[in-house]
């Protein structure tokens, strides 16, 4: 985390708003990538660990059945989330095919991982030996915790402000800086006081009760709330995230042997990664299937099309042809289940509150070795 996280969101709400589009917020990167190949491509040094092994082999060494596993895990269990109470109702076989499916493969790469078929356990996708040791896999679960922490917020806030006070892009995204200005602070505050020092388990629970009392307050928020409540109630979300969210890298490879860094850096980055995918896609679907239920409620005559319309701005045409009491009523619809994407946050915060109970009150070196 570091500049590009303070300057995503403006950059990409300025080119939203510009006469470029919203793509060119990807685009820009193959900018910046071709700027910088010269220097990529010949000032860097060249360094080949494996200067005997030829390509074939470092292919062969990819556990290409494993990704391709877990990808489809993945892939089937978030369209069932997404998707579901959206496009097709909950208990249609659409989604419990996606459900059964994502469930199959996770069993599937579960069995294939452990027993290394196909694949071999040094070269296996997963590290699965790190779920053997408690602290790794406190550290797993920590990590997918503090995901959700920076996601939910990054993705609902500037949403509340483009409801609630007709902001732009542009000026919804400048709208997280009080919570991603502090975010950034806070991880790097910690990683200089751990690498000091050497204690992480006050980290954890420092980070879990911000985020946990933060994400409440968030809970709490209205279409009428003032911005100074949004900030500061979004500033303690990014302390606490802040605090532990890249902290889990350091630790896990304090922990291992040096053998196991690449493996365990591997396995905090799936922590990570299964986090964000998880929390956003089901807070999206909180989002969408709350508001849906909350406007239906009031406008029980509007097509689901004209709803859905209505969530995606209140510049929709079903809006703006509304009553202003039955327009503010739309609104709070659509605020209090943005609210109720929260939750999520709230749990992940109250987890990481308890499972950093459980991590030792030890101090690490720099010298490796594996704590169980």
């Amino acid at each position: 985390m570091g500049i590009g996280t303070v300057l995503g969101p403006i950059i990409g709400g300025a080119f939203t708003q510009s006469s470029a589009g919203w793509r060119w917020a990807f685009y820009i990167n193959l900018c910046i990538g071709g700027a910088a190949a010269p220097v990529l491509l010949f000032l860097l040094p060249t360094y080949d660990p494996k200067p005997q092994t030829t390509h074939l082999n470092r292919w062969r060494e990819m556990d290409f059945v494993g990704a391709i596993i877990l990808i489809g895990a993945f892939i089937s269990g978030v369209m069932a989330i997404g998707f579901g109470g959206i496009l097709y109702a909950w208990n249609s076989g659409q989604i419990i095919a996606c459900f059964v499916l994502s469930f199959v493969l996770f069993v599937v790469f579960a069995v294939q991982q452990e027993l290394a078929i196909f694949t071999t356990p040094a070269r296996r996708i997963f590290p699965v030996q790190f779920l053997r040791h408690r602290t790794m896999l406190i550290l797993f679960a920590e990590t997918s915790c503090a995901a959700c922490g920076v996601v939910v917020p990054l993705y609902m806030i500037p949403l509340f402000f483009q409801f609630t006070r007709t902001d732009g892009a542009l000026e919804a995204g400048v709208r997280l800086l009080p919570y991603i200005c502090l975010m950034v602070f806070f991880c790097i505050f910690n990683g200089a006081i751990l690498s000091k020092y050497g204690y992480y388990m006050p980290w954890y629970l420092f980070g879990g009760i911000f985020m946990t009392v933060g994400a409440a307050l968030m809970y709490t928020v209205k279409a009428q709330s003032s911005n100074s409540a949004v900030y500061g109630y979004s500033s303690l979300i990014g302390i606490g995230v802040g605090a532990f969210v890249q902290a889990g890298f350091s630790i896990a490879q304090a922990l291992v042997t040096l053998e196991e860094i690449p493996e365990a850096v591997g396995f905090i980055t799936c922590g990570q990664i299964t986090g964000i995918t998880i929390s956003i896609a089901v807070a999206n679907s909180v989002f969408l299937n709350k508001a849906e239920s909350g406007i239906a409620s009031i406008l029980p005559n509007a097509s689901s099309t004209e709803i859905q319309a209505a969530i995606t701005g209140v510049g929709s045409s079903l809006v703006n042809s509304l009553p202003a009491d039955t327009k503010v009523a739309v609104l709070d619809a659509i605020i209090e289940a943005m609210s109720k994407a929260y939750i999520g946050v709230i749990a992940g915060g109250a987890l990481a509150i308890v499972l950093s109970l459980f991590l030792k009150r030890e101090r690490l070196f720099l010298t490796p070795g594996v704590t169980a």
